[in-house]
């Protein structure tokens, strides 16, 4: 690190890094400089100029704070403290000359405009805005772009700050956003009338400081102040990426996307952002019960008693599904194998090895990436499976990281080596001698679950541990199933996997498991909250919650512990998942020794401890696995239709227009085999 400079703003003397823009230092002392086109995850463009600050000593004008660097500054008079000011006479005539500018053309449209009440142009006009203005010449209008179902513009709002030219290029990786002409002439438009293919486009609605671009699927329903807003975690990939729900009344109205550094930084995927419309359809909200075929409504107390009495006595299987929390997977757990019976939350055939955390979760964190001079890649494709984490190693590749890929050649926004598609490339490099330069820089090894869901998927494990051993590097495995890591940890898992749980099993209990074909023959007990392949195969329906309507905590995928918090009520007679097998427990006659989720919590907690770590990572003792032989087959990924992963997915008609909109383009993939 450079040695710290000490430098004097508005009067008040501070100690920093002299890379530091000034506009960063300015922070640092607790001031702020008003910005429209600086944002510190974005290059510098310089261009709005409303951050201009006074340099003392300087040249006669007033400087952007957020293209000028403290190092930059002439020391002062004797060698004093180079100094700076934010609040002088000339600072604010020059922030409202700007301003005066910015509004030139401006429409007065905001009783209208869905951004209106968090509008950075509106905050910053009540500070610095005049009464009057001394244009008479009619406003420049721009016709409004086609940027897809997701994104609405209204260009004429536009101030050319270029955070989404800027965001799209950098860090999703797309090209189809720029800016054209000169002077007036000058706007913010696709090329060649292109929409945005990135399933991070949404992150610009965020990042637009106007009301140029807005949520297509959210506008005119509702305003910011009122909503009622729940700090939580996404379920839509295994990243656990940290969200704010907001909702009017009892429905979801929208998602955005909360700061976590350690975790997504301040971006959200497009399905978290807008999956909100299948919260609503296709819900499952009363019991049914099948009666010569048919599903016919019932009471909460029929229904309980017909599970009771179809479970009685049966030899009894469980099945956790992907999206639930692990306080229901242990309650799970608990009931059937105090009924005799087994469980399963491995219900794609993963072949993560039971209780080696530093097998199915690795040794590495998300962080880590931002370091690592070199990122292997086997048999998984980020940027369906977790698009935030691709974005983070496109950021590394861009900073000098060299990537590696095994699998087949995919479009991943960034340049990589491809090693092969099949598993002769893994084993291959997993046998190579490697440098004594290349084990002494960070580097890592991510493994995905389309490489571990097949027959060899323990072989393939045991391959990718062994070259992270060889290599000196950290093993992360990206998994795409919000629940399966805390489900994992809590032990929801049998030995043998899925065909071992269901043989034999006359009654399966099916807790949201809906990417599972079951066979005909067993008695189907479906728990979940929407109407998708699990209710149809069933024969008993018990409506739960899904993730905005509970408390819950999720385990991500680099085994992090974070609390998903209630954001509004289940629909009808939908009950919280715990709570509907704490009942059917006392219906049993074997009742669970909890009455609250805290009280389950603590007893979770007594059994896996980190668990109540919320929000740390713990750290996994590397446990090898014996090295196997490997098939000769490709890799094949797990996500072929990025928008339609779960049953929520799957109810949300947005999700199914982008679905069939990323098919008419060729965008769908080959499937991982079962």
């Amino acid at each position: 690190m450079a040695d710290l400079r000490t430098i004097k703003i508005d009067g008040k003397e501070i100690e920093v890094d002299p890379n530091l823009t000034l506009i960063q230092a300015c922070e640092l002392a607790g001031i702020e400089v008003p910005r429209f086109c600086y944002h510190e995850r974005l290059s510098i463009a310089g261009n709005c100029r409303m951050c201009l600050v006074e340099v003392v000593g300087g040249p006669p004008k007033p400087a952007a704070s957020c293209a000028m660097q403290v190092k930059d500054l002439r020391p002062g008079k004797d060698g004093a403290p180079s100094e700076i000011r934010t609040n002088s006479p000339m600072v604010k005539k020059a922030r409202e000359g700007v301003m005066e500018f910015l509004l030139i053309n401006h429409p007065l449209d905001c009783p209208i405009c869905d951004q209106g009440g968090e509008c950075d142009l509106q905050d910053q006009a009540v500070a610095y805005g005049v009464d009057f203005s001394r244009y008479r010449e009619p406003k420049r209008a721009s016709e409004d772009l086609d940027l897809g179902p997701l994104v609405e513009t209204h260009m004429t709002r536009c101030i050319s700050c270029t955070r989404c030219v800027r965001f799209t290029t950098e860090v999703a990786g797309i090209t189809q956003m720029g800016q054209t002409g000169r002077g007036e002439d000058s706007e913010i438009t696709s090329y060649l009338n292109e929409t945005l293919n990135s399933n991070m486009q949404g992150n610009i609605i965020d990042l637009c400081p106007v009301g140029a671009l807005v949520s297509k699927p959210y506008a005119f329903t509702a305003r910011p102040w009122e909503l009622s807003k729940t700090e939580s975690i996404d379920v839509m990939d295994a990243m656990g990426s940290n969200i704010r729900i907001d909702t009017k009344g009892r429905e979801v109205m929208r998602i955005l996307p909360r700061n976590n550094d350690a975790v997504n930084e301040e971006w959200i995927n497009d399905k978290t952002r807008f999956i909100w419309d299948g919260l609503r359809r296709q819900r499952l909200d009363r019991p049914y019960i099948r009666e010569n075929g048919k599903l016919r409504p019932a009471s909460w107390p029929e229904a309980l008693s017909a599970a009771a009495n179809a479970m009685k006595g049966k030899v009894v299987a469980g099945l956790v599904g992907d999206l639930v929390p692990a306080e229901a997977a242990f309650s799970l757990k608990t009931l059937i194998e105090g009924l005799g019976g087994k469980v399963e939350c491995r219900v794609d055939g993963a072949r993560l090895p039971i209780g080696n955390r530093s097998a199915y979760v690795g040794t590495a964190t998300i962080a880590d990436i931002d370091d690592a001079s070199m990122i292997q890649l086997i048999g998984t494709n980020p940027r369906t499976e977790a698009p935030v984490l691709n974005a983070r190693i496109r950021r590394a590749w861009s900073r000098g990281a060299q990537i590696g890929l095994i699998g087949e050649a995919v479009d991943l926004t960034y340049d990589y080596a491809h090693l092969g598609a099949d598993r002769a490339a893994l084993e291959k490099l997993s046998s190579r001698e490697i440098s004594d330069e290349t084990r002494d820089k960070p580097t890592l090894v991510i493994v995905g679950q389309g490489a571990i869901r097949e027959a060899d998927g323990a072989a393939v494990l045991a391959h990718a541990m062994k070259l992270a051993e060889n290599s000196n590097s950290k093993l992360l495995v990206l998994h795409t199933a919000a629940g399966r890591v805390g489900a994992m940890d809590v032990g929801a898992v049998t030995e043998g996997g899925l065909d071992a749980a269901i043989d034999g099993a006359e009654v399966i209990y099916n807790l949201g498991a809906d990417e599972v074909d079951i066979d005909q023959g067993a008695f189907v007990i479906y728990q979940g909250s929407h109407g998708d392949r699990g209710a149809h195969r069933a024969d008993l329906i018990l409506p739960g919650a899904c993730y905005t309507e509970e408390n819950g905590l999720f385990v991500n995928t680099e085994g992090r512990p974070q609390l998903a918090m209630r954001a509004n009520f289940a629909p009808g007679e939908a009950k919280e998942n715990w709570a509907i097998l704490r009942a059917l427990s006392a219906e049993l006659g074997a009742t669970l020794p909890w009455d609250s989720l805290a009280a389950l919590r603590r007893a979770m907690i007594a059994e896996v401890p980190h668990l109540g770590k919320v929000g740390e990572v713990p750290v996994n003792e590397v446990v090898a696995l014996d090295k196997a032989d490997l098939r000769t087959a490709d890799f094949r990924y797990a996500i072929r239709d990025f928008y339609l992963t779960n049953p929520i997915a799957r109810a949300s008609a947005l999700m199914g227009e982008l679905s069939a909109m990323a098919a008419a383009r060729g965008e769908l993939p080959g499937m991982a085999a079962e």
